[in-house]
């Protein structure tokens, strides 16, 4: 007996309600990659030397040189670098870059993935500087970059430069604001793969005054860490004491309050003249502080009304030559690994309870399990043969950084990820859903 017009329709119904919840079953079966996007290193400028270290001697890189596409393995585990900039696979990784000038200074910066902004606070445009800004292209294609200039005469402005594929520019620092003191620096692409880097250098005729490597930072913020500043002086001795510049802007258009909170092994502290002091906008603002403590490396808390950016300039030593370091601020520590080889920083833990667990790898392959606990500010002396250390456990609001003292100079970076593990959607292919 054939079914009714009705009973028909009713039966359609019920196939189409079951065709379609099984597409929806197989268009919501997605799948995804995982993977960390390559970091960029900067290129070794004339004059200078540089080694990248690293955590895998199978690392695969890129020279940017002729826009290369050529694929090659470091086969070491601190990578001397001519001139290029180069591109690493790292896959979570993150390589330091450390450059000098033969018995003049010395820094480090991290190797990092591209970011939307950049800002660098420090260097000057005045006649003693040799600085300069590269940026890096490690796209396939022609990036347009806006460079934003603030000094202590305010906003400047702004200049578009267009960098090529695979390639980097080099731009005197001293072009950006000429005769001026104080910089801080945003690079913003407009489009393509961008990598800045700022390098502070100063001299006087032939004297070298010294310089550094200064670490960008990603976005203004009202609350800032920076949890390593050398201190080289001693505290029963005003005049010996080291001299440290805090370099402070709020880039918006309204004032700020900013508050420092000094940590050290010596206590917590307000120090004199960096309690609720008033910032104009637009404006670069110094303030020079000495504080009386016997710690070799301190950190400091900023609290603002408004988002700043900030920096501390120090004076020290190294190699029995007098050099300058810029410590910046560093983002909330997270799990990830660090190469050090070549470097054996003091790293300088900061946090109100720091409880943070890694896993120290010497160059030998050999891991020591290690544990960094304390109140408020912890150091730890990374021992020379070690190739690098991830950190597998961490509490909140942690924060580190790393001083490394060398021959040719004395430079800071902050203990951070150069890349984040980012995860994209691949298409479905699945023929069944358009021909079922």
């Amino acid at each position: 007996m054939s079914l009714s017009r009705p009973l028909r329709f009713i039966a359609f119904i019920g196939v189409a309600i079951t065709i379609a919840s099984a597409l929806n079953v197989a268009i919501a079966k997605k799948s995804y990659s995982k993977n960390y996007p390559a970091v960029v290193c900067p290129p070794t400028l004339s004059g200078l030397s540089s080694q990248i270290s690293l955590s895998s001697k199978q690392t695969q890189f890129q020279r940017l040189q002729n826009r290369s596409t050529t694929t090659n393995m470091v086969k070491v585990l601190r990578l001397p670098v001519a001139k290029d900039s180069l591109l690493f696979d790292t896959q979570g990784s993150t390589p330091v870059a450390w450059q000098s000038r033969s018995g003049s200074w010395a820094g480090g910066v991290l190797c990092t993935g591209p970011v939307s902004s950049q800002w660098f606070v420090g260097a000057s445009a005045d006649i003693t500087t040799k600085g300069r800004l590269i940026i890096v292209n490690s796209g396939l294609s022609e990036a347009i970059v806006d460079v934003q200039v603030f000094t202590e005469n305010g906003k400047q402005p702004p200049k578009s430069l267009t960098v090529a594929s695979k390639t980097y520019i080099v731009v005197p620092v001293d072009s950006l604001a000429p005769g001026d003191q104080r910089l801080t620096v945003n690079v913003v692409p407009r489009s393509g793969r961008i990598n800045s880097f700022m390098i502070d250098e100063q001299g006087k005729g032939l004297r070298a005054l010294g310089g550094d490597l200064i670490n960008p930072i990603n976005t203004p913020s009202r609350s800032l860490v920076i949890p390593a500043i050398p201190n080289q002086g001693q505290a029963t001795d005003s005049a010996a004491a080291t001299r440290h510049v805090l370099r402070v802007l709020t880039p918006g258009d309204v004032d700020a309050s900013v508050t420092v909170e000094l940590l050290s092994a010596d206590g917590i502290f307000v120090p004199v003249g960096l309690n609720s002091r008033s910032i104009s906008a637009g404006v670069v603002t110094e303030i020079s502080f000495s504080p009386k403590i016997s710690s070799a490396a301190f950190g400091i808390k900023l609290s603002s009304t408004e988002p700043i950016v900030a920096a501390v300039e120090s004076s020290v030593a190294a190699g029995g030559k007098r050099d300058f370091a810029w410590s910046t601020p560093a983002p909330e520590l997270s799990e990830f690994t660090l190469a050090l080889t070549g470097l054996s920083p003091l790293i300088a833990f900061v946090g109100v309870e720091i409880n943070v667990a890694l896993d120290l790898t010497l160059v030998n392959g050999k891991v020591i399990r290690k544990a960094i606990q304390g109140r408020d500010i912890v150091t730890w002396k990374v021992p020379d043969a070690a190739r690098s250390i991830k950190i597998t456990k961490v509490g909140a609001q942690t924060f580190a950084g790393a001083l490394v003292s060398s021959v040719n100079g004395y430079g800071y970076f902050p203990i951070a990820s150069g890349s984040v593990l980012t995860r994209v959607e691949i298409p479905d292919s699945n023929i069944r859903i358009l021909n079922p």
